[in-house]
């Protein structure tokens, strides 16, 4: 049997372009091109789709959980391949499992199940975001406070030492309990330094990304604002052309006059991207859950504390995605790349994931004519049928 596949019968966008009346050739889990509905070679297995769009698949980098499972809660080989699962029924190919601020024995036993993750190959897993606990109890969130503290020495070496076991690493910090020097030296060994849960100045926060952070964790959350006098570490990111920028594009966490002004207002093409800040409920009809020994209660779209502090979303990436397109007004194409090509330059990975092109990761996802989620292929291989 040919190792070669063709996959037709719907419009297909690379990432850039849209392509009608044409197939998607895959071989051995990459895409080997785009080429004419009549110019499919012989040798090839044909799979044809019922109209639609094939997609690039989206890339998340912030996902705490899903299918039932926190990553706080359970950090374990199996949590992963369970969140990795959950989020693939919503188009999601790569993902970022999130732990946010706790024990170093939980962030010990996080970073091992991220490496035999990685080791074991498990479909969507890309690496792990640590949010926390370097951060600013100012800008706590839903964060424990009694779990946030600066860096020391033992935490910068053991995230330096993770690293070197994953592929992509994200780090969040504030820059008031992580200094300069540590921002510097975690860029150095390859990890993206992004800046949240901070309440620095525009000095300060400007300060960290000439150290070597290069992201802003869900921007305006948890975070100093847009002031007359001090632009904050808003206005840090939006500044800045070489920093990305995660956002949850639910009209909760952010107000769509907010997004499109910072669409608007960002320097540098493409620099802000969709996440999702899932939690455990994904792919669920649970209704609430535990973290850090508190209750997270799911109602009206929003996951809350029991005092009314958002934790997390109630979000999946497709439903951001159609998000952008019906509330903000982008068009599709635009929405795909702030789920899949913006978050992939954002990690350093795009010359094989975030698009369709020639010897890209052949993960992609099949949408109707309404945008809704048909079928999840990652690396050549369907994983998710509706």
């Amino acid at each position: 049997m040919s190792d070669l596949l063709a996959i037709s019968g719907a419009r297909i966008f690379d990432g850039q372009d849209w392509h009608d009346d044409a197939a998607l050739l895959i071989e051995f889990g990459y895409v080997a091109g785009i080429v004419a509905g009549g110019q499919v070679p012989a040798n090839a297995r044909l799979v044809t789709l019922d109209g639609g769009m094939v997609v690039p698949g989206f890339i998340d980098l912030q996902v705490n959980g899903g299918g039932g499972v926190l990553f706080n809660n359970d950090s374990s080989l199996q949590a992963i391949r369970t969140i990795c699962s959950a989020h693939a029924q919503f188009g999601t190919t790569a993902l970022l499992p999130t732990l946010i601020t706790d024990t170093v024995d939980i962030n010990i036993a996080a970073i091992a199940a991220g490496v035999a993750a990685w080791n074991d190959r498990v479909p969507g897993f890309i690496g792990l975001h640590l949010e926390g606990p370097h951060l600013s109890i100012a800008r706590k969130g839903t964060h424990d406070p009694a779990l946030i503290r600066p860096m020391d020495a033992a935490d910068l070496a053991r995230i330096i030492a993770a690293k070197a076991d994953l592929p992509n690493l994200i780090c969040t910090v504030a820059p008031e309990t992580v200094a300069a020097t540590q921002i510097a030296a975690l860029s150095a060994a390859g990890i993206v330094v992004s800046i949240g849960h901070s309440d620095a100045s525009y000095d300060l926060a400007s300060g960290a990304f000439a150290a070597g952070a290069t992201m802003a964790t869900h921007l305006f959350n948890a975070m100093s604002q847009l002031g007359n006098r001090d632009p904050g570490v808003v206005g840090a990111v939006l500044d800045r052309s070489e920093v990305f920028a995660g956002l949850i594009a639910d009209g909760i966490h952010v107000h769509p006059a907010t997004i499109g002004s910072a669409l608007r207002a960002k320097l540098g093409d493409g620099r802000i991207f969709l996440v999702t800040d899932s939690m455990s409920q994904t792919g669920t009809d649970l209704q609430s859950f535990s973290l850090n020994g508190r209750t997270v209660t799911r109602s009206e779209g929003a996951l809350r504390l029991d005092d009314g502090t958002l934790a997390g979303a109630d979000l999946d990436m497709i439903d951001a995605v159609n998000f952008m397109v019906d509330r903000i007004g982008l068009d599709v194409g635009e929405a795909v790349r702030m789920a899949s090509l913006y978050p992939a330059e954002a990690m350093g990975i795009q010359s094989t994931h975030g698009h369709l092109g020639s010897e890209a990761c052949a993960s992609f996802v099949h949408l109707s004519d309404d945008r809704k989620v048909r079928a999840t292929w990652i690396d050549g291989a369907e994983v998710f049928r509706a």
